[in-house]
């Protein structure tokens, strides 16, 4: 499974695999730089086992709903730690209501709801809403 993303030189679409969605590649096409993700991904449950089964880092996972409050006011906080944590973090979303079995698997009983995953299992969940700054220093730990 692979990740469609544009690049910001020559529009051409790339296809990225989930383990260098971490690192800096180039384009197919112009071989412009391709910078580490640095925006939350939304996923569902095919490409969010492949990712955290093949990240090279941390991973946060952000599962979250349209319908709740704290979510939305969340998600600027979540986006600004995947810009900050490019290349050393992959950060994903979650639609609990999309994606049910992944909500039951971490067994998520109230929105928002973070995990981090390290190695391809998980090291650390929280519910309710945090701050940019706990989320960046969650995944530091995990690297470590």
């Amino acid at each position: 499974m692979s990740v469609i993303r544009t690049c910001s030189h020559c529009q051409q679409k790339n296809r990225i695999t989930a383990k260098h969605l971490s690192t800096t590649g180039r384009c197919g096409t112009c071989k412009a730089e391709l910078p580490p993700l640095a925006e939350p991904l939304a996923v569902d449950a095919a490409s969010f086992d492949d990712i955290v089964q093949n990240a090279t880092v941390p991973v946060l996972v952000d599962f979250w709903a349209g319908w709740c409050g704290p979510c939305r006011t969340a998600a600027p906080e979540v986006s600004r730690t995947a810009a900050e944590m490019a290349g050393k973090a992959i950060v994903l979303k979650v639609d609990t209501e999309a994606n049910p079995e992944l909500s039951a698997r971490f067994k998520v009983q109230s929105i928002p709801n973070f995990v981090v995953l390290s190695g391809g299992r998980a090291v650390f969940q929280q519910p309710g809403l945090v701050g940019h700054e706990q989320m960046k220093q969650w995944l530091q730990s995990a690297a470590r």
